[in-house]
């Protein structure tokens, strides 16, 4: 069984095409700045060197879940698991209080990234960074405010707003490069470097709505009264984020995850037209630049997308923890891998039930093809004792003999 070849019909399904956007059809001109065609444009890597990806034995061992591989444990990492609830990142936020200045600065994304490496060892090791950050790459500035958090002053909702975009110019996220290049040097093939993104929804949201939102009222009416528009933005934003992932694996990472974390707040139905197909699009380019790395999509609020989710060609599906893995293990089937998805709030609970549960979501999972991680990103004022305590668990089980399916779920785990 081939986990890394997406399904024939992932670059079929857009009617639309990025690449048919044109001045007819919007209605309105484009000139060379503003670069609304998808082509690729010449990216410069200079700063850091391209890494050959290729299938290997010697692979970390959460690549190798991730592609479906037979594996002796889980691999196991957090979403989040650099961040507040570390004392020493708070120690050095008090330092650099700014949060641009900590996750676009290469000497701190790299020892960021590394705290919770030195502090527990995770089989992966995350880029401290924000789905936000390429942003004013290509043409939308933005801020983040103690109160508000991300906002953008000038948020992108008519055909003019359109015209302040522009093609990616990786050269300016050269810190992200660098990070990378480094942490790969750092890790030193003994866990996974891991790149993320925002899916195309995702970003829009953000966009649109300049900023957080709980509602999500100005894009989802942009559905109905600017589907141009917003097409528009999504698609280039579509080649946008798959040059970005490009970049992020020639740059050293192994495995890349997809955050549509504003996924979730949409009827199933619209997610199938408006956050799907873009992500089908990534999926597809990124295979054609990048055959072997693996890709991984998380949404919050997962339950009513799982089966969508799986038809996008991703490597890996993150279930958020209001699944129930068995449950999502049957709908998925054992031609994907699954990441999760132990409730965040478990860390706040007695070593013992936290144990327990992280045996539980593994036996659901199966012995092929599962990554363990939390449900969610940790949470601020979780005790570093437990987060020490959960990767201790995940490095102590071990599955018997390696399987060739997922026939036998109930497969005894050696603890």
């Amino acid at each position: 069984m081939n986990f890394s070849s997406p399904p024939t019909s992932a670059c079929s399904c857009l009617s639309w095409r990025a690449s048919s956007i044109s001045s007819l059809h919007l209605g309105f001109q484009f000139n060379n700045s503003v670069g609304f065609s998808i082509s690729s444009p010449t990216r410069k890597f200079s700063r850091t060197p391209r890494f050959k990806v290729s299938c290997s034995s010697s692979d970390p061992l959460l690549v190798k879940a991730a592609r479906g591989e037979p594996v002796n444990r889980p691999p196991a990492w957090m979403m989040r698991q650099a961040g507040r609830y570390m004392a020493v990142y708070r120690k050095l936020a008090e330092k650099y209080p700014s949060f641009r200045e900590r996750s676009e600065t290469t000497d701190l994304i790299v020892e960021i990234s590394l705290q919770p490496w030195e502090a527990f060892h995770p089989d992966g090791v995350i880029i401290f960074s924000d789905i936000l950050t390429p942003l004013p790459a290509f043409g939308v500035p933005f801020d983040i405010e103690e109160v508000r958090g991300p906002v953008i002053q000038t948020p992108i909702r008519s055909e003019e707003g359109l015209k302040a975009l522009h093609s990616i110019e990786l050269e300016k996220l050269h810190f992200v490069g660098e990070s990378l290049r480094i942490l790969r040097h750092e890790v030193n093939g003994h866990a996974a470097v891991l790149g993320f993104v925002g899916a195309p929804w995702t970003i829009a949201t953000y966009i649109v709505e300049g900023g957080t939102t709980r509602t999500y009222t100005n894009i989802k009416s942009m559905c109905h009264t600017a589907p141009h528009v917003l097409r528009a933005l999504l698609s280039h934003l579509t080649q946008t984020i798959a040059d970005y992932i490009v970049f992020q694996v020639e740059s050293g990472a192994h495995c890349v995850q997809i955050f549509d974390s504003w996924g979730g707040q949409l009827p199933p139905s619209m997610w199938d037209c408006w956050s799907k197909p873009y992500i089908e699009e990534i999926v597809c380019m990124v295979r054609n630049k990048c055959p072997e790395t693996p890709l991984v999509l998380y949404i919050n609020g997962n339950g009513g997308l799982l089966e969508r989710m799986k038809g996008t060609g991703v490597d890996v599906i993150g279930l958020d923890w209001t699944v129930d893995m068995a449950d999502g293990r049957n709908r998925l089937g054992s031609g994907i891998s699954v990441q999760g998805n132990v409730d965040p709030a478990y860390l706040f609970s007695p070593l013992p039930a936290l144990t327990d549960e992280i045996q539980r979501v593994v036996r659901c999972a199966g012995p092929r093809g599962h990554i363990l991680n939390l449900g969610h990103g940790v949470l601020v004022g979780t005790p570093e004792e437990a987060v020490a305590h959960f990767f201790d668990v995940a490095r102590s089980l071990k599955f018997n003999t390696p399987l060739q399916d997922h026939a036998s779920e109930e497969q005894e785990l050696v603890v």
